[in-house]
């Protein structure tokens, strides 16, 4: 005879709650054991353009370690923010962050759904990935400041990564003059 599901996951993978009681049958104290079960009744989706079943329509959904992803994924739950821009220094940044795995509540997964910041993120990478090049490497530490301390130099490569930029002033909307300013901290 197959064993019931309620025993799988007793086997398996314990509840950490248990609640017992102690029932006198006759002369006997026999001990039973109620199942912990929670039912959670939100709406999760956050800024959804769609519209939701009737409450009475819907139903419980199972969710363990197992199957958060497929969950999460099936929800889709979004979200629109408006930050201060704090990139351009003046007005306001929306933002429409979307969540699909458990994952894209890291930072760097927020990052990667704006893309000024992860233009921002890609310079950064670039720059440690720089240092760590520059790190015990003598002759290109020389050729680079060489470079850095002709503005000659550094005015003609601005030129050639023109085309690479947004804006005809040379300044792309991630700020590279800031991010300039950020190799000097």
């Amino acid at each position: 005879m197959a064993d019931s599901l309620q025993k799988w996951v007793g086997r398996n993978r314990p509840p950490r709650v248990q609640i017992t009681y102690d029932v006198e049958i006759g002369d006997a104290i026999e001990k039973k054991e109620l199942p912990f079960v929670v039912g959670l009744l939100a709406d999760l989706s956050g800024d959804q353009v769609d519209s939701q079943p009737k409450l009475r329509d819907r139903r419980f959904v199972e969710i363990d370690r197992d199957n958060f992803n497929e969950v999460m994924a099936k929800i889709s739950p979004k979200v629109g923010v408006k930050i201060p821009d704090v990139l351009k220094g003046d007005g306001e940044l929306k933002i429409d962050l979307e969540f699909r795995k458990f994952d894209d509540f890291h930072p760097e997964s927020l990052v990667k759904q704006v893309p000024r910041l992860e233009k921002l993120l890609l310079a950064r990478q670039y720059l440690r990935d720089l240092v760590a090049k520059l790190d015990g490497n003598d002759e290109l530490n020389t050729v680079l400041s060489e470079i850095a301390a002709n503005q000659d130099e550094v005015k003609k490569l601005k030129t050639e990564s023109l085309p690479e930029t947004d804006s005809p002033s040379g300044e792309n909307d991630t700020g590279s003059k800031k991010s300039s300013d950020a190799g000097k901290k």
